[in-house]
């Protein structure tokens, strides 16, 4: 890019004064405020420039129009559904459409007690995890830790399904029974039908529950917040760190003054990064979950919903109405996960590490 001035010569001649009258004498007192008139600056992109504008201004024009196109598509299809069941399917439990008894208020809540589950137990693991990689971590061991991570990101959700259904179900039980056990006075922790004073009680009342499902989100959300937490404290101010330390801060006192507050956007953003990826999570949360269509508070219970997992489960056997009902499910999934994601855009870009790079 080529930047360019122009010199505005001053008004009334070469000199600044009247035409013929004397250059420097009292009546040049418009000649001084003529030559003080800064000179116009333009710039001149030359032709890669303009063909990167168009193409980056083509990209974002198209993400929007799919954006777009996607809930135009999901609202036609759901059209029909929507129209019979009226405000009623934000707050109906069960799930007949083809006998007119349909609404997301028992998956909707499943999905955001799962999501929330998900992102109390991967946050605080991100969180120090990127961290020590970051700060704590030695050069070769950080890069095996990056790539460990990022390798973790990459593992399809069905095999953390399998995992979670095979493997981690059976060694959480008891876990979720001393929970139970001791901490079932608080009403989210309760488990209906249990009884922790007998050894000899059957777990199953503690299987496909929203603790397990929750957890194995965890893991799935948690490479993809530390990387994007990882990125932010990485970009912190060497010289605010160099002035942490001469001002006599331990590692962790500069860590606390001056890499969380500069993370803090990137922090929340990545948090809400997660969420939305945990709230659409569907083969994982599928394999593991005992689908119950009323609302389910208790966490450690058997038994949950999610309106991903809806989907997959009823869209193969869908009337023609049962899949515009379907098609519902997935609307408002996608706006609150669109929400979701908004969000986390706007809190980032209003951030310091946001604004730092964008920059």
């Amino acid at each position: 890019m080529t930047t360019r001035t122009e010199e505005r010569p001053p008004p009334g001649g070469p000199s600044g004064g009247p035409p013929g009258g004397p250059p420097d004498g009292p009546s040049a007192g418009g000649a001084a405020d003529g030559a003080s008139v800064p000179r116009r600056l333009y710039t001149d992109p030359g032709l890669p420039d303009r063909v990167f504008r168009t193409v980056a201004r083509g990209g974002g024009a198209a993400v929007f129009a799919v954006m777009l196109l996607v809930g135009g598509f999901l609202l036609y299809r759901a059209w029909q559904a929507l129209e019979r069941a009226g405000w009623s399917f934000l707050t109906t439990e069960a799930w007949e459409p083809d006998a007119g008894r349909f609404g997301i208020a028992a998956v909707l809540t499943g999905t955001v007690l799962i999501a929330v589950t998900a992102i109390v137990i991967a946050v605080p693991l991100a969180v120090g995890s990127a961290l020590y990689i970051s700060e704590y971590a030695p050069p070769g061991l950080r890069r095996t830790l990056v790539s460990v991570v990022d390798l973790m990101a990459a593992v399809p959700s069905v095999v953390y399904g399998l995992w979670g259904l095979f493997f981690f179900e059976g060694a959480v039980l008891p876990t979720a029974r001393w929970i139970a056990t001791y901490l079932g006075w608080i009403p989210v922790f309760a488990v209906d039908g249990a009884d922790p004073s007998d050894p000899l009680a059957p777990e199953t009342v503690y299987t496909s529950s929203t603790l397990i499902a929750g957890i194995v989100v965890a893991l799935m959300v948690a490479p993809i917040i530390c990387s994007v937490m990882r990125e932010v404290f990485s970009q912190a101010p060497a010289g605010e760190r160099e002035g942490a330390y001469a001002l006599g801060a331990t590692r962790w006192g500069m860590i606390r003054s001056v890499v969380l507050p500069f993370g803090k956007g990137g922090m929340i953003g990545g948090t809400m990064l997660g969420l939305g990826r945990a709230l659409g999570e569907t083969i994982a949360v599928y394999l593991i979950i005992s689908p119950v269509f009323e609302i389910q508070w208790h966490v450690l219970q058997n038994g949950t919903s999610s309106v991903a997992a809806l989907i997959a489960l009823r869209y193969g056997e869908a009337s023609p109405f049962g899949m515009s009902a379907l098609m519902a499910a997935g609307l408002a999934l996608f706006l609150m996960t669109l929400v979701v994601n908004f969000a986390a855009s706007s809190i980032v870009a209003r951030s310091r590490s946001g604004a730092s790079s964008d920059a």
